[in-house]
């Protein structure tokens, strides 16, 4: 049976027990608490406001807005360190958001659905594992599968918390990572995987978009007509495309096992792969080069000269489809001495010389005719 309170009530019963007790409560905690001293409703709330999109507005307003909205409580849902998503997230649904709860007491959990968690405002404390660090303002994290781990929030700091099916992550997320990218393909590789436990950091200098994307995601979240969990994916989509749009270069993994944020390896292949070799790879963040070939195979599938070769190659290919640019200047561009040498690789790899892909890949110049 579902049981019905306000996000303010809620939150308020949260602090108070906080502030008596000198401790939190988790999230089911403080459900059963409620229930059992009958402070819960079994009917949906009638005069619950609509609304319909949420421009940008400042942080004080929304949070009005949000603490009039209704959550929808399963009393039934216990503690525990192990949550599969059809215990969160509502059948007919392919994510649930909530402003995160406040005040509540650190309890390490892991579950088989992705977790995104954006400092709206404030700062929090991000368990991960046995280590802790604070997450603050302007600061996204995606918390993949099988990662052990928790946010506190002991004051009046605004976190949202996207819960997003595992399925739903794999066709939304991996659908803008393209192959082409190497950290596309690396994150992609891991984050599939539910081996190891590891996130994504991203920071975004400026937040108002993604609070607005947020928003608005989060209230459809919270309407109950047949067209609000297509929207609510489609702004999570458009989450993650201003996320890989505008705030790629921010971005940080963590791997635990790994005990590094490898990315930062990729990011520099990825921006110096014309020139670079494994000698001078190894020498910039001092490693051995037995130890980063292993890396790199481990964590692309490829060897470091294979690589190489398909970064090459990729951009060789967008080079020919997209531009005029000559063969030897294209040759040039990608890191080869010769346009003889790029045109063996390019024949080798594609079965065609650069000129016949070139040929083949070209847009036509007829005209567009609708439904023809």
């Amino acid at each position: 049976m579902a049981y019905y309170i306000t996000y303010g009530e809620f939150q308020r019963h949260l602090k108070e027990h906080y502030l008596r007790s000198g401790s939190g409560m988790q999230f089911p905690e403080m459900v059963d608490y409620l229930k059992r001293r009958g402070m819960l409703s079994e009917q949906y709330p009638s005069d619950t406001p609509e609304h319909n999109i949420f421009g940008r507005m400042p942080d004080e307003k929304f949070e009005e807005i949000l603490d009039d909205m209704v959550l929808t409580l399963t009393p039934e849902l216990k503690l525990s360190p192990n949550v599969i998503e059809s215990s969160i997230i509502p059948t007919e649904r392919d994510a649930f958001i909530i402003r995160h709860p406040r005040y509540t007491r650190p309890f390490l959990h892991i579950h088989n659905y992705f977790e995104i968690n954006f400092v709206s405002s404030g700062n929090c404390t991000f368990y991960f594992e046995k280590e802790a660090r604070t997450l603050r303002e302007g600061e996204l994290c995606i918390i993949a599968p099988g990662s052990m781990h928790d946010l506190h929030i002991d004051n009046e700091s605004t976190i949202y918390c996207i819960m997003l099916r595992k399925s739903t992550f794999n066709t939304s997320f991996f659908s803008l990572l393209s192959q082409k990218d190497l950290l596309s393909h690396f994150f992609r590789t891991i984050l599939q995987g539910d081996s190891h436990p590891n996130y994504l950091l991203f920071f975004a200098k400026s937040t108002d978009w993604i609070k607005t994307i947020i928003r608005n995601a989060l209230g459809e979240c919270h309407k109950n007509d047949s067209y609000s969990n297509v929207s609510c994916i489609s702004w999570i989509n458009l989450l993650f495309s201003t996320l890989l749009r505008g705030y790629s270069e921010t971005l940080q993994f963590y791997n635990y096992q790994m005990g590094s944020d490898f990315s930062l390896v990729l990011q520099y292949i990825q921006h110096n792969y014309q020139t670079l070799t494994l000698s001078s790879l190894a020498q910039f963040f001092h490693y051995s080069e037995p130890h980063l070939s292993t890396l790199i195979k481990q964590n692309t599938g490829y060897n470091f000269t294979e690589l190489i070769k398909q970064l090459r190659m990729a951009d060789a290919v967008s080079y020919l489809t997209n531009t005029n640019m000559k063969v030897s200047e294209i040759a040039e561009q990608v890191g080869y001495n010769s346009a003889d040498h790029f045109s063996r690789v390019f024949r080798s790899a594609y079965k065609m010389s650069p000129q016949e892909y070139r040929k083949n890949h070209a847009e036509t110049d007829e005209p567009f005719v609708p439904f023809a």
